[in-house]
C-alpha cells in the first residue's frame, strides 16, 4: 500500500510540471491556453552538396526565416538505435532460407551488424520544428478577452469545439506555410497526428521505459463515460 502511495504521489508531482495540458486533433495543447503543431523534417546532407547547391540552399534557408513572422523551435532529438528486432527477423529468414549460399550471406551480415554494435552506439537523429500558435497575437481580439484567455490554466481543454477549431485553423496555415518554405530547400516534412504526437512527448519524457513499453493506438483505446 505504501509503495502505491508513493507511485500515485511521484506520478502527480511529474503531471503537474508539464506543460501540456492535452494532445487531441493533431494538436498539443499548453496549459497556458496556446497550441503547438509539430512538424518531423527530412535531413541533408550538406556537405555533399556542390558549392553553388550550398550556396542555393541557405539563400532558400534566409529567405524561409526572412518570411517568418512567429517564432519557432528547432528540436533534434538523437537517440540510440534498437535493432533487435531487424537482427532477430534476419536470424529467421536464415532458418528459413533453402538456398546454402544466400544462408551463409544473411549469418555473415548478422556477424558483420551485432560486431559494429559491440564497437559502439549506433545513433538515430530525428528533425523537428514546432509550431506554435498564441492567442495573445491574435490583433483581432480584444486586450482583455485575450488577457482572460492567458490567465486560465488548461483553458483550451475547457474551451468550446467553435473556438478551438479557429484557432487551429490559424496553426494549420502556419504549419502549411512551414512545409511549403521547407519543400524550397529540398527539405521533406509532415505535421505529426495525434497518435504521433503523444508516442514523441512519451519517448521524450520517459526514455528507459518507452524501450520497453509501446503505447498502444488511440484508436483502439476505450474511455470509459
Amino acid at each position: 500500500m505504501a509503495n502505491k502511495l508513493v507511485s500515485g504521489k511521484i506520478s502527480a508531482s511529474t503531471q503537474r510540471y508539464l506543460d501540456i495540458a492535452e494532445i487531441r486533433d493533431n494538436t498539443v495543447i499548453m496549459k497556458d491556453g496556446t497550441l503547438r503543431a509539430v512538424i518531423l523534417v527530412s535531413s541533408i546532407n550538406f556537405s555533399l552538396k556542390s558549392e553553388d547547391e550550398q550556396n542555393a540552399i541557405i539563400a532558400a534557408y534566409v529567405g524561409f526565416l526572412n518570411n517568418i513572422d512567429f517564432p519557432l523551435q528547432v528540436v533534434v532529438q538523437s537517440r540510440e538505435l534498437d535493432i533487435e528486432n531487424y537482427l532477430t527477423a534476419l536470424k529467421q529468414k536464415e532458418k528459413e532460407q533453402t538456398n546454402e549460399l544466400l544462408k551463409i550471406q544473411i549469418a555473415e551480415y548478422v556477424q558483420y551488424i551485432t560486431e559494429l554494435i559491440s564497437i559502439g552506439k549506433i545513433m538515430n537523429k530525428k528533425f523537428y520544428i514546432v509550431v506554435p500558435y498564441n492567442p495573445l497575437s491574435d490583433k483581432q481580439k480584444g486586450f482583455f478577452s485575450s488577457l482572460t484567455d492567458a490567465l486560465k490554466p488548461g483553458a483550451m481543454v475547457k474551451m468550446k469545439r467553435e473556438l478551438f477549431l479557429r484557432r487551429r485553423e490559424k496553426l494549420t496555415r502556419r504549419t502549411e506555410n512551414v512545409i511549403g518554405a521547407l519543400a524550397s530547400i529540398g527539405l521533406n516534412s509532415i505535421e505529426l497526428d495525434t497518435q504521433s504526437l503523444i508516442e514523441l512527448y512519451y519517448n521524450t519524457y520517459n526514455p528507459v521505459t518507452s524501450a520497453n513499453e509501446k503505447l498502444v493506438d488511440i484508436n483502439k483505446l476505450r474511455i470509459s463515460e
